[in-house]
């Protein structure tokens, strides 16, 4: 095999239905070298049969079965196995395009970058939406680096990033990704990814950033739904998440202001995943993000993604105020998945106080507000997430504290 060889690493578990396409995409790259690394992370279904079975048809593929550890634990496995000098990552639900790795494998060599960072694509049924990095596409040192280090987290307004928090659109040099997959610890397991990719970035002297949207990430309707966690151990979860990234971009320079960044983004995750509702001693509902009390008032929701959805929880559970409708512009995707949700034009015949918009996206908000006004909603019925920097942080910090 040549030395420029691409690992590329799959994690697997309990994905038959979709396995066969993700190893299909990979066997039919453009760019031939490639070593495919399949971890079979204890999957009870038929994954470890799928895996043997393109092993034996293919001398490019290895394949690992281990014993069920979680994602991390399945990516640390595919690292110490892979032998290339250029390490990728695939989930095993999802797809890459013909090129995708070619183009990656390009940019990377032609500059001497230390990663190669592309976009996206998020398939849901039959759509697919393109999605891109909010710093332009580029190739990045020096100074110009410096600027990337101080957004990628925290893209200027609040829970937005820079650069996207995932391992698999991106492709690593080996030195610079190795230690870092295998330092994080394996109780993290929410926004793993986020901990080993900016400890890396960190780590590089040139990147690139593509507009290549050639990853094909499946959004499956059992992903969309949401379930209910006892609220202490998501904290737990968000806790380890939070001791890890900060342990992560601990030591580099000040200027980059990473804690700042981190802290943004562990309360934006804070807020989706508890639904955003905390409790004053006296026990009125206050909903934190919003800053306004909605205890008797008739509410119509609007999001049905993970904020609107635990949200949602949270208010019919306490019963502190009425949710008399919950829209999204994309509700006939939400029904497929059976949650109770219409279409933004039924607030028209709906009797109610305000409309609440489960989102931390501020450009999608604004999006939301002009589309209700279109429909003669006063924006003083518009109740959007509205908090300071510093009243996010206490709160987070309380909690973490809990």
């Amino acid at each position: 095999m040549k030395s420029t060889i691409i690992s590329v690493v799959v994690p697997i578990y309990m994905i038959d239905r979709y396995l066969g396409i993700c190893i299909e995409s990979l066997l039919n790259q453009t760019y031939k070298d490639l070593e495919i690394i399949l971890v079979d992370d204890g999957s009870k279904d038929r994954c470890s049969e799928i895996c043997d079975l393109y092993a034996s048809k293919d001398s490019r593929i290895k394949v690992i079965h281990k014993s069920n550890g979680g994602l991390v634990s399945a990516r640390k496995a595919g690292v110490l196995a892979a032998t290339g000098r250029y390490i990728g990552f695939v989930d095993g639900d999802d797809w890459v395009g013909p090129g995708f790795y070619q183009s990656l494998y390009n940019a990377i060599i032609q500059n001497d970058c230390d990663v190669a960072i592309a976009g996206f694509s998020r398939d849901l049924f039959s759509r697919t939406q393109s999605m891109y990095n909010t710093i332009p596409s580029g190739y990045y040192e020096g100074e110009t680096l410096k600027g990337v280090f101080k957004e990628m987290i925290s893209y200027g307004e609040f829970y937005r990033h820079g650069i996207s928090t995932y391992h698999w659109n991106k492709l690593f040099k080996r030195e610079v990704i190795l230690k870092h997959q295998l330092e994080i610890a394996d109780n993290v397991s929410i926004g793993e990814d986020a901990v080993v990719v900016y400890a890396t970035l960190l780590d590089c002297k040139r990147i690139c950033i593509t507009d290549n949207c050639a990853y094909h990430y499946r959004q499956r309707e059992d992903s969309m739904l949401k379930s209910s966690v006892d609220f202490d151990k998501e904290m737990t979860r968000v806790r380890a998440l939070y001791e890890n990234l900060s342990k992560a971009v601990m030591g580099h320079p000040i200027e980059y202001d990473l804690q700042r960044q981190v802290d943004d983004f562990i309360t934006g995750i804070f807020i989706i995943r508890s639904g955003g509702c905390v409790y004053s001693d006296d026990e009125k509902l206050k909903i934190f993000p919003f800053g306004k009390s909605l205890q008797g008032k008739k509410i119509v929701l609007y999001g049905g993604g993970t904020f609107g959805q635990q949200l949602m929880k949270r208010l019919v559970k306490d019963r502190k105020c009425e949710v008399v409708g919950w829209v999204d512009d994309d509700y006939w995707e939400y029904r497929r998945c059976c949650l109770n949700v219409d279409s933004v034009e039924s607030i028209i015949a709906i009797d109610y106080d305000y409309v609440v918009v489960a989102s931390l996206d501020r450009g999608y908000t604004v999006k939301v507000i002009n589309r209700l006004k279109d429909f003669g909603i006063s924006e003083h019925k518009i109740i959007i997430v509205n908090t300071t920097k510093k009243q996010r942080t206490d709160a987070l910090k309380a909690y973490l504290k809990k």
